[in-house]
């Protein structure tokens, strides 16, 4: 049996959330407030993800770096490969807001996309 503290991060309470049992099945659990965070418990204990936040390299841009995120969080396993590609990677300007520049990261079904436009240089 496993046992985990988790804090909940959908409202600014941030509930200490205790979580009892083996993954994928929850036995017991404590400490949260709303539905909202007893389903973000179960996820978080069941199989954690995170939203992946980053800049990538821009080549004949206005700007050298763009801002860029996944679409949907990413499993926790995968942010280390997710965050190689992302690295190892660059663009040619222009690029428009919310453009999808790597379709499927690191096989996560999640696409990386732009947070921002940049221009080409003139």
């Amino acid at each position: 049996m496993q046992e985990k503290e988790i804090i909940c991060t959908v409202c600014p309470i941030g509930c200490h959330i205790f979580v009892q049992g083996e993954k994928g099945s929850v036995t017991t659990m404590h400490g949260f407030t709303c539905k909202r965070g007893e389903a973000y418990a179960i996820d978080e204990f069941n199989c954690p993800k995170r939203t992946l936040t980053s800049t990538v390299r821009i080549i004949n841009g206005s700007e050298i770096l763009l801002p860029v995120r996944t679409e949907r969080p990413v499993p926790l396993e995968k942010t280390k490969e997710c965050m190689e590609a992302i690295k190892a990677s660059k663009f040619e300007a222009p690029i428009k807001i919310h453009d999808v520049l790597i379709p499927n990261i690191a096989g996560t079904s999640v696409n990386l996309i732009a947070c921002s436009s940049v221009n080409r240089c003139s």
